[in-house]
């Protein structure tokens, strides 16, 4: 079912793409990267002649709308929290889309939270995977994952069922957990680690396989969503972006992660452990006359120090800056293609 609803908003946002982009500029992509370029529509429609939307889709759908094509039925922009992986840039080539721009837009921590009504937990990585992942070490042996308490995995964890909601496959979200969590987590072991040696397409299917026993739910991309189930129901984990924690405090709380706390100060420092980079990728082949004027304002709004740098409005929001020289060389970069 999730998967239809994937498929019927990709679906929608090329339909609009096609009726109106020549109408306004059309981002889609991460439901992490959302908050922030919503918020940068947001100021840019209301401050300019010109008109830019942004529509969840996950970095996966994003990337597949962006290298759909070059002219009016494509997205300008796509949203992503993780690189553009090698597979979705020859996507591009093979659709004309030879010229894709990458724009940093600051730094993320991935994390996993409760609600402020549950225990405060302490985790690891060897700990989450042992959670997480369809294949777990016991007793030596590589076994589908017989765990269903957190206590079973360590006596110090809650005595209570694993239940944890994440995203999707298409998410970068997702890809970022399991590069920064879950292969982490598993060459923990000695048997799994073993497999790298003896058999590596089993070793990285095992590493990277989530359960689908429904102790990982696939909770779609919408983040807000997760945190009101988490809410609902105490005994539950989530695993979304920082920032979707950075404003509901009130109701949910970071889990510490190999012994670091979740704050802004540690996401900075590149001290946590589960942190990536938040990116626009830009199709210069749709400056002027393929889309709509407004391009190079947009960029302009998105770069100034007034939106990412240390005292920017995204940085309000919870985006975690990059230093004044590598935001510089982030706008020096795209507005090279204006000059």
């Amino acid at each position: 079912m999730l998967k239809k609803m994937a498929l019927a908003t990709v679906a929608t946002v090329a339909m609009v793409g096609a009726a109106e982009a020549r109408d306004r500029i059309l981002l889609a992509g991460s439901s992490t990267v959302a908050p922030f370029a919503q918020i940068v529509v947001e100021r840019f429609n209301n401050t300019t002649d010109f008109e830019a939307e942004y529509n969840t889709t996950g970095t996966g759908g994003g990337f597949r709308l962006f290298c759909g094509g070059v002219g009016d039925d494509f997205t300008d922009f796509s949203g992503a929290s993780r690189a553009i992986k090698d597979s979705e840039v020859e996507l591009c080539g093979s659709n004309g889309v030879t010229d894709i721009h990458e724009i940093q837009l600051g730094f993320d921590g991935i994390v996993v939270a409760n609600s402020v009504d549950g225990p405060a937990v302490e985790l690891t990585t060897e700990q989450l995977f042992a959670a997480l992942a369809a294949e777990v070490e016991v007793d030596g042996e590589v076994v589908a994952n017989p765990y269903t308490m957190w206590s079973e995995i360590d006596p110090s964890l809650p005595e209570e069922e694993i239940e944890v909601l994440g995203p999707p496959p298409t998410s970068g979200t997702r890809d970022a957990f399991v590069e920064l969590v879950m292969e982490e987590g598993c060459e923990s072991f000695e048997a799994i680690a073993a497999l790298e040696e003896t058999d590596e397409e089993r070793f990285e299917a095992v590493c990277a396989t989530m359960r689908e026993d429904g102790r990982f739910v696939e909770a779609g991309e919408d983040d807000n969503l997760i945190v009101q189930r988490l809410e609902a129901n105490p005994a539950a984990f989530g695993i979304f972006g920082f920032s979707f924690l950075d404003q509901n405090l009130d109701k949910i709380q970071g889990s510490v992660v190999d012994g670091v706390e979740p704050t802004f100060e540690n996401i900075a420092s590149g001290d946590y452990p589960v942190s990536r980079s938040l990116f626009l990728y830009m199709k210069p082949q749709h400056i002027g006359d393929v889309v709509p004027a407004g391009l190079q304002e947009f960029v302009t709004e998105l770069t100034s120090e007034a939106t990412f740098g240390d005292e920017g409005y995204l940085v309000d929001a919870g985006l975690i800056p990059m230093s004044a020289e590598e935001r510089a060389a982030v706008r020096d970069a795209v507005m090279a293609y204006f000059q």
